[in-house]
Order: C-alpha cells, then sequence, then structure tokens
C-alpha cells in the first residue's frame, strides 16, 4: 500500500469556448489543506510524519505475526493516520503544481515534498512485505476476532494477492528510495514538456489545450489547421516523448520480471481488486463491437458531414445540425445541479459545495495542466476538481463527470483513509452516471427533434470515446509493452502499434493523415498509470447496464446506488452489484450495456428515415 500519493491523471477532454463570455469561474481555494507553502501546519506535519515513520518502525518491524487482534488494530489505525497526513502533503504539493506545471518554484516544491515522503516512509516498507508473510490461519485468526478489525480485512486481502508477487525486503526498500528518479520523475518531465508546448495555427500560437479544442470546431479548414499544428508539434519532441515511453516501459518489465508478474496488465488487474477473465471478457466484447458500434456510427456521420472519407480531424466535428452552443459557467451549473437533483436532492447537496466552497477550478490558464480530474485528497478534507472549462456541451459532461467523482470521493470518505479508495473499475460509476443523469435531463429539455438528434450524437460520440477508444488505447499499451520487451521502439515502431488499434478500432470510413501515427504522444494515461484506460470502458458498460435497472424502476435504486459509493473500496465489485442483479463477471453483462449504446445508434438511423 503506497503512502505517497501520485499525481492525478488528467481525463481525455477537449474544449473551446470561442471568445464567447463565461461568467466568472471558479479557482481552488487550497487552504483547507494548507494556507502555504511554508505553513507552519506544514512544517509540524513533516516533523511529525518523520518521527511517527521512525517510531511505528521501532513498534512494530519483525513483530506482526505476534500481535494480537486489540494490539494489530493499534497498528492499523497508526498506520492509517500514517497515511492520511502523507496523503494531505502531497494533495497539496500536487495540486498546486497542477494550477502551473510551468512555474519552477511549484515543480520544485512538489519535488521537495516527494523527496520527504519517501524519505520518512521508507522506514515503513517493511509492513506490508512482513504482513504478507503473516500464516493465512494466523492472518483469519487475527482479523476474525474484532469486528473492528475485521472491517479492514479487504484493504489486507488485496495487499495480500502481492504477496507471490513482492521482493526481499532490502530491494522493496531500494524501489522505494529509488521512485523519486525513476517513474515520477518521467512524469513530472512529460507533465512540464506538454504544458510548456506551443503550437502554430494559422499564424496563431495555441497551447495544447486550445489546439487539441480545434478538433470540434465547426470550420473544417480550422480542424484540419489544427491536426497538422498537433502533429508538426509532436513530431518536433516526437525523440522525447519515444524516449519516456521506452524508458517506463522498461522499467516496468524489469519490475514485472522481478516480481514474477505473468503479464505487464496484472499487476494494474492486482490493484484495481479486478479478474483478468473480467477484463478479457470486457475488451473482446468491446472490439467484436466495434463494426456495430463505432464502424456504423462513423459511416453515418460521414453521410451528415456530405463526405465520402472521413480524415481524422473529423472525428469530434459538430455535425451541420449543430448550433454552435456555449453554456456560461451559471447555467453549466445549474443544469448539472438540475440533473442530479432529479435523481435524489442528496446528490445536488453533495455536489453544491464544489460551486460555493472554492473545491473547483475551472478556467484555462497558461502552464495548467490540461484536461480534467477529480482528486479526493484525505479522508478528512474533501475532493477537488480540476477542470478547462470552455463552455461547449462536452464541457458540460466533463463537469458533469468530475462531480460524480468528487460526490463518490466524499461518500466513500465515510470509509476511512485505507478504505475509501475505491478500485478503477468502480471509481467510474458515479462520474459516467452523473454524465448519464445530464444527457436525458438535457435530452428531456430538447425542443425539437433536431435538438434531440444532436444529443443522440453527442451522446454516441462521448460514449464511443469512452468505450472504443479507451479499449483501442488499451490494446496500443498491450501491444507497445510486448514489443518493448524485445527491445527499444523507434518513434516509428511506436507509430505503426498507435495506427494499428486506430484502424481497426474507427473503422473503414476513415483516412489517416500523415503525422497522426504522432498522436500517442499526448495522452496522460500511458505515462501516469499504465492500463488505466480500461477503467473507464468497465465504467461505461457497467453504468449503462446500471442505469437500465434504475430506468426499469426498481424498487429502492436510489439507497442501493449510495450505499454502493459509500461501500468506496471496502467491497469486491461482485458484491457491490450483487443488489442491483448485475454481475460483470458473466460475459452478457458488457454486452448488455454495449447493447445501450447501439439503441442510440439504431435510433439515430431511424431518424434519416
Amino acid at each position: 500500500m503506497p503512502l505517497s500519493r501520485s499525481a492525478p491523471i488528467a481525463r481525455d477532454a477537449v474544449t473551446d469556448a470561442g471568445g464567447v463570455p463565461l461568467g466568472r469561474l471558479p479557482e481552488w481555494d487550497l487552504s483547507d489543506l494548507y494556507s502555504a507553502p511554508d505553513a507552519p501546519e506544514l512544517r509540524r506535519d513533516l516533523e511529525w510524519l518523520e518521527g511517527e515513520c521512525a517510531g511505528f518502525a521501532q513498534s512494530y518491524q519483525g513483530h506482526l505475526a505476534t500481535l494480537d487482534s486489540a494490539a494489530m488494530l493499534a497498528c492499523v489505525r497508526r498506520y492509517e493516520t500514517i497515511d492520511r497526513v502523507a496523503g494531505r502533503i502531497m494533495s497539496y504539493a500536487g495540486l498546486r503544481y497542477y494550477q502551473h506545471t510551468t512555474d519552477p518554484q511549484r515543480a520544485k516544491f512538489m519535488s521537495d515534498m516527494q523527496d520527504r515522503i519517501t524519505a520518512c516512509t521508507t522506514a515503513l516498507v517493511f509492513f506490508s512485505l512482513e504482513f504478507n508473510r503473516i500464516p493465512e490461519a494466523r492472518y483469519r485468526s487475527i482479523f476474525g476476532a474484532d469486528a473492528d478489525l475485521v472491517r479492514y480485512s479487504p484493504v489486507f486481502d488485496r495487499m495480500r494477492a502481492m504477496a507471490p508477487y513482492q521482493l526481499s525486503d532490502e530491494l522493496e526498500r531500494f524501489v522505494h528510495d529509488q521512485s523519486v528518479v525513476g517513474a515520477s520523475a518521467w512524469n513530472k518531465l512529460f507533465d512540464e514538456t506538454i504544458a510548456g508546448m506551443e503550437f502554430e495555427v494559422e499564424g496563431e500560437t495555441l497551447g495544447i489545450e486550445a489546439t487539441l479544442n480545434l478538433m470540434t470546431d465547426p470550420v473544417r479548414a480550422r480542424r484540419e489547421a489544427g491536426a497538422h499544428a498537433l502533429a508538426h508539434a509532436f513530431g518536433e519532441k516526437l525523440p522525447l516523448f519515444a524516449r519516456v515511453h521506452n524508458t517506463l516501459a522498461k522499467e516496468k518489465e524489469i519490475s514485472d520480471r522481478w516480481r514474477k508478474l505473468p503479464s505487464p496488465q496484472m499487476g494494474r488487474h492486482l490493484s484495481n481488486h479486478v479478474e483478468p477473465e473480467v477484463v478479457e471478457a470486457l475488451r473482446n466484447a468491446v472490439v467484436a463491437a466495434y463494426p456495430r458500434l463505432s464502424h456504423r456510427y462513423y459511416a453515418l456521420k460521414a453521410r451528415w458531414l456530405g463526405l465520402e472519407r472521413l480524415q481524422i480531424w473529423d472525428r469530434n466535428a459538430p455535425l451541420p445540425m449543430q448550433e454552435t452552443r456555449i453554456f456560461p459557467w451559471e447555467e453549466a451549473r445549474a443544469l448539472v445541479s438540475r440533473a442530479y437533483d432529479g435523481f435524489h436532492p442528496d446528490l445536488a447537496a453533495l455536489a453544491e459545495p464544489f460551486f460555493t466552497q472554492g473545491w473547483i477550478d475551472a478556467a484555462v490558464k497558461d502552464g495548467k495542466a490540461p484536461g480534467a480530474f477529480a482528486h479526493p485528497t484525505v479522508s478528512d478534507v474533501h475532493p477537488y476538481v480540476m477542470l478547462n472549462y470552455l463552455g461547449k456541451p462536452r464541457d458540460v459532461m466533463t463537469l458533469a463527470h468530475e462531480l460524480g467523482h468528487g460526490v463518490h470521493q466524499r461518500l466513500a470518505a465515510e470509509q476511512g483513509e485505507l478504505l475509501s479508495a475505491t478500485p478503477l473499475t468502480l471509481a467510474e460509476t458515479a462520474s459516467v452516471f452523473g454524465e448519464m443523469l445530464t444527457f436525458r435531463k438535457m435530452l428531456a429539455e430538447a425542443r425539437d427533434p433536431a435538438t434531440r438528434k444532436v444529443l443522440l450524437a453527442g451522446k454516441v460520440e462521448d460514449m464511443i470515446n469512452t468505450v472504443v477508444r479507451q479499449i483501442a488505447f488499451y490494446d496500443f499499451e498491450c501491444k507497445l509493452h510486448a514489443a518493448r520487451r524485445a527491445g527499444e521502439l523507434t518513434p516509428d515502431d511506436i507509430g505503426a502499434l498507435w495506427m494499428s488499434v486506430q484502424a481497426e478500432s474507427l473503422g473503414p470510413v476513415f483516412d489517416f493523415m500523415e503525422g497522426y501515427d504522432r498522436f500517442w504522444a499526448y495522452i496522460p494515461h500511458f505515462v501516469h498509470s499504465p492500463f488505466y484506460v480500461y477503467a473507464y470502458a468497465f465504467g461505461d458498460g457497467l453504468v449503462n447496464a446500471l442505469y437500465a435497472v434504475y430506468a426499469e424502476g426498481t424498487p429502492g435504486f436510489e439507497d442501493k446506488y449510495f450505499a454502493m459509493l459509500r461501500a468506496g473500496g471496502s467491497k469486491h465489485h461482485k458484491e457491490l452489484l450483487a443488489p442491483f442483479g448485475l454481475d460483470a463477471s458473466d460475459p452478457a453483462f458488457w454486452d448488455k450495456g454495449l447493447a445501450m449504446i447501439e439503441g442510440f445508434i439504431d435510433e439515430l438511423e431511424a431518424m434519416e428515415g
């Protein structure tokens, strides 16, 4: 169980305001964490952490297996407090950094905090290693004798699943100490490079967020110009991006080999507490559905656009019958709040403080990290949501998505620090459900069939981006890590792997411009968290099935839903879905979710007739 938090992961979301006033956009107030980088409270917590980590090791190292239930409970609670304090420090450092990744002082502060936390927590490396060596019968005996202790079992069951793959104590300490100059250093290099990039588009210099957002511009020439600007700038940095990916993939291969993990994906599956066969069933169901989903929809979109062939800059193009609609901030807030309230007033009430208490940072700013995320911080504070809000309908959906994460994280915090973290396979549940509620609210308020058609098409595109695109990303990562095991990969090698999944997933109606084979370079998930991406498809498929149960008017659905969110990481996905009559290990489960997307496409095709 790592104590130092990794940086939050930016969601792949692109939007553009087109100069329309959005109103006053909220900014973070990080004072609920610390008032300033030199705050006495921060200095106090660092000093406490240093002493407490050393004291914890002195108290328990070499003795875990001898503890009775009462002593083990005290040990676990002490460990949990250390985790919370370390998480608070790194949350503050990381959030400040993501507000302005090109500020050298913020980058230095985050690196210094990471170094301090790593140095402190090296003393705790023994904990998981020694805990995993406790004989199973003894472990069950200790945890079965105390109700307060048994509630922590899911945390330690997940930790003990790593037992076959752990290294010697000395090697684990080395890996822990070395982490600050390993993956985290390459992550920061990637983030700072991306945030500092400039793109020349028709005589204008833009950052990456604004340039990516040109892919949704109603003027096709602007989309094309943006695509070529991206390809050109990525090309200039391609050796660096290839080095980042080669190094991280090789580092992972070395770690996996020493740990005897059977596949590059296995570490992710273990941390997600999901069986490999469940992920494989999801992947296979989506790939088999490509012709019924993305291939079919994009052929329909080509007809709407009056084109025989689509170029890559047409993938997210607005439809010709679509209004250029910009949602000022307060209108977006009201829409999402109404959608949440329509499900249950408590859902809207849980979301409200994000708008009023400085828990959202919404504006696009120089040096700010691209995309969007919700970061849970620690269980005794609250989450923070980051957006790059520019007012398009997709931005409204991103707001609904990230607020769903935030609400989920607030409810799960009731479990405490160790049990609040939700495995990635279920972490997307409330976010995607929030999007669905907002979409259904917009659909219900549609004023005519043309508006309904645009909304349906937009939702299909979002679902394709969430399901098809993310599974294609997952396949790309699988191919990348497999290929890296055979040797160093050139930028062309990586580009060829990227194009193999793009052509398969998008379908035969697409042509691919020269330079599109470089577009793997900017995706943060590949760098920050290998194989994270299937969680998006998992979450979308799960929510589609879950929403179908809700739409059927199942009695008590709302109470069951809140109970599921409150569970955090305390239950396995089978146990959480059972009250809804759902089972993600059943291959037919995924087909049920994909059928919802197919049904939307059926409706769109029927409108053509």
